[in-house]
């Protein structure tokens, strides 16, 4: 033990932390008292809460930082801007907090702009001389994607606040694509995330997102420079799924800002404007339902009323049926009594017009006469058409050269030759068709004639008046009676004993037989 106490010991100095960082403080504010720096603003928040501004001053390879303390700030001419180039007069100190040397800043004069911002501001006139950062063009979000990607750093506290902020609003699948959100590979990998999201096919094992928030937290101008390339922008305005971007804080701009669908001014911004609140959807929705639910009770109050109203207004159906209902009991008591004068009326009339002998005789005599005439007429306009039809043919023939027209005169005259065919067949079909029911309506005549019924022995026996005589008890004692039978008629007396027939004489040779004589019983 005492060896190793021996070996520890050595002729140096020891100095505390505290010694070693004032020692280097005089050093740095005794060699830089005074100097002048040329260079450009970055990272300017402007004055903090307290008055004083924090920022640094850059070039191509190095960085310094810079700050004003309130008192130099308001005896500035000009306030500071992001990316303006400047001379800074001041001194060099340090901050032993932190290790860190700084500028504390007197006084500044503007230098012109720096070269970052030149080659930003190009970019963004290039671009929006191509309209990618027209309102236009910008589609809107979905109201509730399904599947959101981010485009970010996973070890960062971004993708936690993103996916802290989307489980508390609206539980749902996220796709993370992993990229470097600062350095020299940051704008290609970002592009390489973009474009590589719209090219999932919409029902692949990885589904493809409905909304892409591409996000990072805040930093510097140069930190944030990946964000600002121009590839990266054009694979924004190119893209397919609407873009959120994120990038930095609500001071913060970049090139994919201008062309984004949606610029959110936070991470957590960007969540917020991804999904909407379950819960403030789901109270919406049960506010909703209420008021359907109240509209339509209302709805079906009103209703019913309405219809105890207007069934108030209307008459009782008792009412509305007495009329008609009385009406019929009216007809029903008159029909009746219609009935049977209807019948009456139709028995009268049929009695009236009773089918006889000489009534059919009459009208068979008619038909056969009709039939005649109709028969007899027929010839004759059969060739009063003929000679019609051949007269008009022949003026037809006689305007038109017959040369072109001898094969259709040919087929009219073969039609003429048919419909003369058809209607001579068409005529005697009929001739015959009238002739057979002429027949038949005289076999009926025969067959309903009572000659054939005096032809078997009967006889038909009527009054002086010529009314006929049905029953014995109808004849009237010394009454004189015709005798019918089917040769002739005789002439006869009634007596309480019966009728005694008239005594023969004898008939002159010279005169016919007259079947109407009456013979005398006495």
């Amino acid at each position: 033990m005492s060896d190793l106490l021996s070996e520890s010991k050595t002729n140096a100095a020891e100095y505390t932390v505290s010694e070693i960082s004032g020692a280097l403080k005089r050093t740095v504010e005794d060699a830089f008292g005074n100097v002048r720096v040329r260079g450009e603003i970055s990272g300017y928040r402007g004055p903090h809460s307290s008055g004083h501004a924090y920022f640094s001053l850059k070039d191509d390879r190095a960085r310094l930082e810079a700050v004003v303390w309130k008192g130099t700030m308001s005896r500035l001419k000009f306030r500071p801007e992001e990316g303006m180039e400047v001379i800074a007069t001041g001194r060099l100190t340090t901050y032993p907090g932190s290790s860190k040397y700084q500028i504390v800043i007197d006084n500044l004069e503007p230098a012109g702009a720096g070269a970052l911002m030149a080659l930003l501001e190009e970019r963004k006139r290039k671009l929006a001389a191509e309209g990618l950062f027209e309102t236009e063009r910008k589609r809107p979000l979905p109201f509730l994607p399904k599947v959101i990607g981010v485009v970010t750093s996973p070890t960062g506290a971004v993708i936690r606040d993103i996916l802290h902020r989307i489980t508390d609003r609206f539980p749902l699948h996220v796709v993370v694509w992993p990229v470097r959100v600062q350095g020299e590979t940051c704008g290609a990998e970002v592009t390489a995330a973009v474009q590589g999201f719209n090219a999932l096919p919409p029902d692949g094992p990885i589904r493809r997102p409905d909304l892409l928030i591409v996000a990072r937290g805040g930093g510097s101008l140069e930190d944030l420079w990946g964000f600002n390339d121009e590839a990266l922008a054009r694979a924004v305005a190119a893209s397919d799924i609407p873009v959120i971007s994120a990038v930095g804080h609500e001071t913060d701009w970049t090139l994919i800002d201008l062309v984004a669908d949606m610029r959110a001014p936070t991470p957590t911004g960007a969540a917020e404007l991804a999904v909407p609140v379950k819960a403030e959807l789901e109270a919406n929705l049960a506010s909703l339902a209420a008021r359907l639910a109240a509209c339509t009770t209302r709805n079906f109050d009103r209703k019913r009323q309405a219809l105890r109203a207007a069934a108030r207004a209307l008459p009782l159906p008792d009412q509305l049926l007495a009329l008609p209902r009385r009406r019929f009991d009216e007809a029903t008591s008159r029909l009746s009594r219609a009935l049977e004068v209807s019948t009456e009326r139709k028995r009268a009339r049929l009695s009236g017009a009773r089918l006889t002998i000489s009534m059919l005789a009459r009208r068979a005599a008619e038909a056969r006469r009709h039939l005649d005439r109709v028969a007899a007429q027929l010839p004759r306009c059969i060739d009063a058409d003929l000679r019609d039809k051949r007269r008009r043919l022949e003026m037809v023939q006689a305007r038109i050269s017959p040369e072109p027209l001898t094969r259709r005169h040919a087929g009219f005259r073969e039609a003429m030759t048919g419909l003369q065919r058809r209607l001579d067949h068409a005529a005697t079909i009929r001739l015959q068709r009238m002739r057979f029911r002429l027949t038949q309506a005289d076999r009926l005549l025969t067959t309903l004639s009572h000659q054939s019924v005096l032809e078997r022995g009967f006889v038909l026996v009527t009054d002086e008046a010529g009314a006929l005589v049905k029953r014995a008890g109808e004849v009237v004692p010394d009454a004189a009676l015709s005798l019918t039978f089917a040769d002739g008629k005789v002439g006869v007396t009634a007596h309480e004993g019966g009728a005694r027939p008239p005594k023969p004489q004898p008939r002159p040779a010279s005169r016919p037989k007259d079947p109407g004589a009456q013979g005398s019983l006495f």
